[in-house]
This record gives structure tokens, C-alpha cells and sequence, in this order.
């Protein structure tokens, strides 16, 4: 961060105006995000003491107990046990999809904007990524294009929110890092929910070949596992991007 000045004369991040800091946290909030809510493979645990590190030095509230709580949870629970869990979660139930434009048109015009607000940017997203994942989105708010992407989170709240409430009725960790992401956005007020929104209230688990296109990491081959008790199939590893939580995007 720069060095700045408030009417103090008072440097650095003491001196930083009330609305530079907030956004500060907000990046750090999303940044962080992302990384747990990532498929819990080898770099998801490189990545773990960071985002602990960096939730760990928010100030007091909400978001921070929020973050903590699901770090403390992934660093104590054992590696085959959260990736069951995360395939569990993720991988079988249409209510828990991670990829936003689930929640709108289905893959349409609004994942055309999510392209369009990247390729704006100049954001490079790895083709083995999906644009639409929360996880990207939520890194792309936090580095790439924070206003542009602030507004696509906005766009996309209505399945936040959906997604947050069968995280916390399902009993599972992952509803605290939806919690944190909630509350980096403003009050809802009198916005509507949105009839784009689908009515998923009466979807049950889907069978895995309706999955929605399954959240990144979705295959028959998890899926099954999963119904089974197994541990999931590892992902292939990523190439590496992030250096930090708070840096320029590699």
C-alpha cells in the first residue's frame, strides 16, 4: 500500500483514510475467501497458513471470527477427511453450486459478462478454470478489478445468499466463509431478491449427471466416491498464481 497522509501529517496505514482502509480489508476478506474455499489439495494447504495469517490481523468482528473458525476447523480436521467432505458438499448437492450464474440464466448472458468484466481488466484466467466459480469471482474482486468485480458479487448476491442459507442448513463449516463474504457487502436493503434467481427450494441431491457442471471439480468418478465414503480423486495441481494474499496477481 502507499504511503499516504491524513490531516495528522501521520503516515503509512495509520494515515490511510477510513474508506482506503475498509476497501483494504474488504480485498483481504475476498482474497482469503478464495483461498478456502478451493478444492483442499496439496496448494490449498501451502495456502492455509496465509489466509489464517491475513484473517488473523482483521480487525475484530464478524468477518474475522468468521474466517478464523473455518481455518481453525481445516487446519485441525485431517487433509482425506476435508477433501471428502469438500466433495460432500460441493459435488453432489445442486443447492451448494459454487459456480454464480447457476443461480441466474443458467450459463448464458451473465456468464458472457463475467468474460466481458474480466477481458475489461485485462484479468487472465487459466482455461482450466471456470470464470463463473466464486472462487475466481471472489479473487477478481480482491486483485484484478475491485469495482468491476465488487459489482459482479452485487450481481450475483441473490445466489449468495441461496448458497450461504443450504451451507448453514446442510451444518457445514464452509457456511462460515459465505459469512464473511456476505458481510463485504452492503446491506441488502430494499433490493429484491430477483425473479432471475432460480426456485431451487424443491431440488434435492442430484445424481451427478445433473450436477452443475460441478463447481470446478465435480467428476462421475468424485461424485461416487463421495456417495461411497471414499476419499475423492485429487485434482491435478494447479500452476502456481498467487504469491501472497495482498500482492499483484502472478
Amino acid at each position: 500500500m502507499s504511503t499516504t497522509t491524513d490531516s495528522g501529517g501521520r503516515p503509512g496505514w495509520l494515515g490511510a483514510g477510513r474508506a482506503a482502509r475498509s476497501a483494504h480489508r474488504r480485498a483481504v476478506t475476498r482474497q482469503a475467501a478464495s483461498v478456502l474455499l478451493g478444492y483442499p489439495d496439496e496448494v490449498f494447504f501451502e495456502r492455509l497458513p496465509l489466509a489464517a495469517r491475513a484473517a488473523a490481523e482483521l480487525p475484530s468482528g464478524n468477518v474475522r471470527t468468521a474466517l478464523m473458525e473455518f481455518c481453525e476447523h481445516a487446519s485441525s480436521t485431517p487433509e482425506s477427511e476435508l477433501c471428502r467432505h469438500y466433495a460432500e458438499v460441493f459435488d453432489i448437492h445442486r443447492r451448494h453450486a459454487l459456480r454464480m450464474t447457476y443461480y441466474t440464466d443458467g450459463h448464458g448472458p451473465a456468464l458472457s459478462d463475467v468474460r466481458s468484466a474480466y477481458t475489461d481488466a485485462g484479468w487472465q484466467v487459466p482455461t482450466r478454470e471456470l470464470p463463473d466459480h466464486l472462487a475466481v469471482l471472489l479473487e477478481f474482486s480482491a486483485r484484478g478489478g475491485s469495482e468491476a468485480g465488487h459489482d459482479l458479487l452485487l450481481r450475483f448476491r441473490p445466489g449468495l445468499e441461496l448458497l450461504g442459507a443450504a451451507l448453514r442448513e446442510h451444518g457445514t463449516p464452509y457456511a462460515r466463509v459465505l459469512d464473511a463474504v456476505s458481510l463485504t457487502l452492503p446491506s441488502p436493503g430494499e433490493q429484491p431478491a430477483g425473479g432471475a434467481v432460480r426456485h431451487m427450494d424443491a431440488q434435492g441431491p442430484n445424481d451427478g449427471e445433473g450436477a452443475p457442471e460441478g463447481n470446478g471439480e465435480c467428476t462421475p468418478q468424485r461424485v461416487a466416491e463421495a456417495a461411497e465414503g471414499r476419499v475423492p480423486a485429487p485434482r491435478e495441481p494447479q500452476p502456481e498464481r498467487r504469491e501472497d494474499l495482498d500482492g499483484d496477481r502472478r
